[in-house]
């Protein structure tokens, strides 16, 4: 089975995290999911997550303490998130998403409220602990 590494952010903004939703045309499709990617040869985890979230949100960012690791398998990988805290590093920066079919700030009572990748769903409860 293939296997593939992520970096996910908890991108917090005051009481809100920011969550996105996949496009159709990516597995798994149309979920939600904590922003981020996959790592480039030579980058640490944190390096991957900064890049990673200035090319899909075109924002700058401060990646904070690693919060956890979930790993599941989907039909098409094995899949294993890392999961950071952040934040912007201008707080009146605007996020500029070109790769979701929607973006939300939402409060951590409202994460539940939104059909989350498999991958993603155990981490739900730690960000809810971090807030």
């Amino acid at each position: 089975m293939k296997e593939i590494t992520v970096v996910a952010a908890a991108l917090c903004k005051e009481d809100k995290i920011f969550i996105a939703q996949r496009p159709e045309n990516k597995l798994p499709p149309l979920v939600w999911e904590f922003p981020g990617g996959k790592p480039e040869k030579g980058e640490s985890l944190q390096q991957a997550l900064k890049r990673e979230l200035k090319e899909e949100l075109g924002v700058e960012t401060r990646i904070g303490d690693f919060i956890a690791k979930n790993v599941h398998n989907y039909d098409f990988a094995k899949v294993t998130i890392n999961l950071f805290k952040a934040q912007l590093q201008n707080e009146d920066d605007v996020i500029c998403d070109n790769e979701h079919v929607a973006t939300a700030w939402v409060r951590c009572s409202e994460l539940d409220n939104y059909e989350f990748a498999q991958a993603d769903v155990p981490l739900i409860s730690w960000v809810k602990k971090m807030i």
